[in-house]
């Protein structure tokens, strides 16, 4: 398999989980409706660490356009191999996106809150403030990337550092989630974006497209930001 595949796989896998975990707790009908944020966190985290296991020997596993253009900005990754990571990326969200849809399928009338339907999606602020939103995001990311390079730094036993960054998910999710609803990753917050955007959602609204640019343009800063501090102050 190809690193431009196993992108697509990856990212999908992360996404059948994400998504798939916003949806239960979100939609009327679901048996896990109103689970609550640790049971979102858990499915986040796991979905990463599925999607790392999966596709970790094949393309590194980045899933995440901030990762990778955070792994370049240091050296670590080829600048001439991002656009094609970030294009399988993408494209593994959007179909991520499309089987949580097509596994929920009848429950999605159920549901009047066209809102609630988009957060299944995609993130949105829970104090709409441009500037802050913006900090959450770089914040959230920059915690990302300088956890994911120190994990690989370390030697952990066989197999098990996807499982530990699978738990900083958890942990970001935790800590930091609340605000934004922590993207932390473009593809995750813009393909499913775009699948809520082109799909035929039974009740949906708009995708919010005015507060879009934020979880994609703050997780790239805080992407290189992480990258940067990991490499000043820990060495490559």
């Amino acid at each position: 398999m190809s690193a431009f595949m196993g992108e697509v796989i990856g990212t999908m896998i992360l996404i059948i989980f994400g998504c798939g975990v916003n949806a239960g707790l979100t939609l009327n009908k679901s048996y896990s409706k109103a689970s609550g944020w640790i049971v979102t966190t858990v499915g986040w985290g796991l979905g990463v660490a599925m999607g790392v296991y999966a596709v970790g020997n094949i393309s590194g596993a980045h899933l995440n356009p901030a990762v990778t253009v955070g792994l370049a900005s240091v050296g670590k990754f080829p600048w001439a191999d991002v656009p094609g990571y970030i294009v399988a990326q993408m494209i593994g969200a959007i179909i991520g996106a499309t089987i949580v849809w097509l596994h929920y399928l009848p429950h999605w009338a159920e549901t009047e809150d066209k809102g609630a339907k988009l957060g299944i999606f995609s993130t949105g602020p829970a104090i709409p403030h441009t500037f802050g939103n913006i900090m959450s995001e770089i914040i959230g990311t920059f915690v990302l990337v300088l956890g994911i390079l120190a994990i690989g730094a370390n030697e952990f036993a066989a197999g098990l550092n996807p499982f530990i960054v699978g738990a900083l998910i958890v942990a970001i999710g935790i800590s930091l989630g609340g605000t934004t609803g922590y993207a932390i990753n473009p593809a995750r917050d813009l393909g499913p974006r775009i699948a809520h955007f082109i799909l035929p959602i039974a009740g949906k609204g708009d995708s919010n497209w005015k507060y879009a640019w934020i979880p994609v343009v703050a997780p790239i800063i805080g992407g290189v930001l992480g990258g940067v501090f990991f490499v000043t102050f820990f060495g490559a």
